[in-house]
């Protein structure tokens, strides 16, 4: 059972508490890890948030927010390797994972199921699925906008059913490790700072001891100027390199187009529909349709504007052939120009100059069948929005926003395909520690829809594992080492550097502010390698300077956001390192962003000729995955892990029922 006490370290008697596991995070992920622990006998645990109800999951969605699992209806043949090679298929994804991600997405998509998570059925049972980007099948399904929303309500109902400890207002600012040395080390807990007693600092710190500690705190969306992550999105990503945790693919992100005042996808109907694209200066004046400065004709202008429903990421190769993804780029030119960007539902698009006016019958087929078969031939895109998803129009007039008025719009940070490199129970390349959902690296280019499983299924996973080292005896949890009250100075030393800083400490603000701007404009889907290599610099110039003069917060209540900052910047120098890596490995334009070089081997066609001339994609660098990671001296390095193939699963029942007796299938 889970203790409490004082420690006493640097003249502070800091109150420890004691877990067997501790989850950080409190999003779809994290619940459905404590929900399996508990299930599988683990009760001493606790789950640690810095903002229940606050991160990704609670807070974000689009159209029909989408989960990816197995088919399970009709007669479409479907199996877990044919699953598995669809998240494959773009590369830098180990086979292994994707197998098990595959084999676990039936089992808990019917345990979101049967929490109550309103997944639609026929009246036959079947949950019918319609496809996503990337996806040759129907796998995906759909409660709706809101759909990890409610997998966080139900997991949470479940969890406080379970009486599992909810410690709310800790934010984790070190993970704590204990070794004999940096290669032989493990995680034994966490220090954090109680957010509600931010009036008197020094009292403020909380010890969290545990023999395993789950990360399942989200991407780093306060990465980016422009997100669409639910603000103060931190992620951990920084926590765990710090300790020498190894990462990858943070050279893949997904970008799309999302609302900016309320933050919120806008894919699938949003863009079916077809509303009208609009810029006007920073002032509200001279309106612009510049959609038709891309396209020749209006049926190229509408129709993409269409495919953008589930097509939605940017992707490169939809720059081709006027593809949809040069509604993004259209879009980044207007703002990067200062110009704001508008969708009108009330207009369908506008001609101009010789070009035809809108037509639902001069639409491309695809577009033109899809609208009719779902009886959406209304006169203006937003009748049609009303007509094939009320619930898309709801989610706007739930947050006072009216779709009947201008909607600003941008192209976002939206997800992060790569994370912290995990084996297959999703454990970290630093034992006690685990990475699930979105903190967790398993993607390279992936369908739409198939991180909700992936964290649903890595939660599993981990909790399985834990479980069987419980049942198996694992050692009492040791009182705290010198090793890890050193680190506790450390950050005690640090907090009281932040409330008495030097007068050349950049201000708090500042430090995020550069840090967002600098990946915006570098490090997100229009990216250079002197571009890239620059932005490196700066980074690495900011963390020097934070480390020789720290930061100067407005507030005490800015102490977290200042932790914040420091692993921000460390993540942010991660992510460049990689890019900057992939690079000069020959590196082009893949997945979710486009390599500017004008010695590429590609351009793209607008309606006014050639323009972004760019790097196509490297196929060879498919087969391998890029690592990157601290070494002992603080260093950020990379390396190259070749991708494991999709294994070849001919187990027999007999020998796996003797493995499984024996719990070494938990040793693989």
């Amino acid at each position: 059972m889970s203790s409490s006490s004082t420690t006493r370290v640097a003249g502070l008697d800091i109150p420890t508490r004691a877990f067997h596991t501790l989850i950080v995070g409190s999003g779809a992920a994290g619940l459905n890890c404590a929900e399996h622990l508990h299930e599988l006998g683990v009760t001493d645990i606790a789950v640690v948030t810095s903002q229940l109800g606050g991160g990704t999951s609670a807070n974000s969605g689009s159209d029909k927010q989408t989960y990816y699992k197995i088919g399970v209806f009709g007669d479409a043949a479907d199996s877990p390797l044919a699953f598995a090679r669809t998240l494959t298929a773009g590369g830098m994804c180990h086979g292994d994972l994707a197998y098990i991600e595959a084999l676990g997405s039936l089992p808990e998509f019917f345990h979101l199921v049967r929490n109550g998570v309103g997944f639609p059925h026929n009246e036959y049972g079947a949950y019918v699925g319609y496809k996503t980007d990337h996806d040759p099948l129907q796998r995906a399904t759909s409660a709706g906008p809101k759909t990890s929303v409610q997998m966080v309500a139900h997991s949470l109902a479940n969890v406080r059913r379970n009486g599992t400890e909810i410690l709310d207002g800790l934010e984790v600012i070190r993970l704590l490790v204990d070794g004999p040395s940096w290669r032989d080390r493990r995680v034994v807990g966490a220090l954090a700072v109680d957010k509600h007693r931010l009036d008197a600092p020094m009292a403020s710190l909380v010890l969290l001891r545990a023999h395993n500690t789950v990360l399942a705190t989200g991407g780093p969306g306060e990465m980016y100027a422009t997100s669409v992550y639910p603000p103060g999105q931190v992620g951990s990503h920084g926590l765990a390199l710090e300790i020498g945790c190894a990462a990858n693919n943070l050279t893949e992100s997904q970008f799309g187009l999302a609302s900016v005042g309320f933050r919120w996808n806008l894919s699938g109907t949003y863009q079916q529909v077809i509303p009208c694209y609009f810029s006007t200066d920073a002032d509200g004046g001279d309106v612009r349709y510049f959609l038709n400065d891309y396209y020749p004709t209006m049926r190229q202008v509408a129709s993409s504007i269409f495919l953008k429903g589930y097509q939605w990421p940017f992707h490169a190769e939809r720059l081709q052939g006027f593809g949809s993804s040069l509604v993004d780029i259209a879009v980044f030119e207007e703002t990067r120009l200062g110009r704001r960007v508008y969708m009108d539902f009330t207009r369908n698009p506008v001609a101009t100059g010789a070009m035809s006016a809108f037509s639902l019958e001069d639409l491309e087929p695809e577009a033109r069948e899809y609208l009719a078969r779902s009886g959406a031939v209304h006169e203006t895109p937003y009748r049609r929005l009303q007509h094939m998803n009320p619930l898309a129009i709801e989610i706007y007039e739930e947050h006072g926003v009216d779709l009947r008025e201008p909607l600003e719009v941008a192209v976002c940070s939206q997800h992060c395909n790569g994370g912290l490199t995990v084996d297959t129970w999703w454990h970290t390349t630093v034992p006690g520690l685990f990475a699930i959902g979105e903190v967790a690296g398993t993607h390279g280019v992936r369908p739409g829809g198939s991180a909700l499983n992936a964290g649903q299924v890595g939660g599993l996973r981990a909790a399985q594992l834990i479980a069987h080292r419980a049942r198996s005896g694992e050692e009492p949890l040791a009182t705290a080492a010198a090793r890890v009250l050193s680190q506790v100075e450390a950050d005690v030393a640090k907090l009281r550097r932040y409330l008495s800083p030097g007068t050349g400490a950049p201000a708090v603000d500042a430090v995020r502010a550069e840090i967002q701007e600098r990946m915006s404009e570098h490090g997100a889907f229009v990216r250079s390698p002197k571009g890239v290599t620059s932005a490196l610099s700066g980074a690495r110039a900011l963390a020097a300077r934070i480390a020789a003069e720290g930061q100067r917060p407005a507030s005490t209540a800015q102490i977290v956001r200042a932790f914040q900052n420091e692993h921000l910047c460390r993540t942010h120098i991660a992510f460049l390192t990689a890019i900057k890596a992939l690079l000069e490995r020959g590196g082009g334009s893949r997945g979710a962003y486009v390599v500017l070089d004008q010695a590429g081997d590609r351009v793209v066609q607008t309606a006014a000729g050639t323009a972004m001339p760019h790097r196509g994609e490297n196929m060879a660098l498919r087969r391998e995955i890029l690592e990157v990671g601290l070494d002992e001296a603080g260093q950020c390095t990379t390396w190259i892990t070749p991708v494991r193939p999709l294994p070849a699963d001919d187990s027999w029942y007999e020998s796996v029922w003797r493995l499984w007796r024996d719990g070494q299938v938990f040793e693989a």
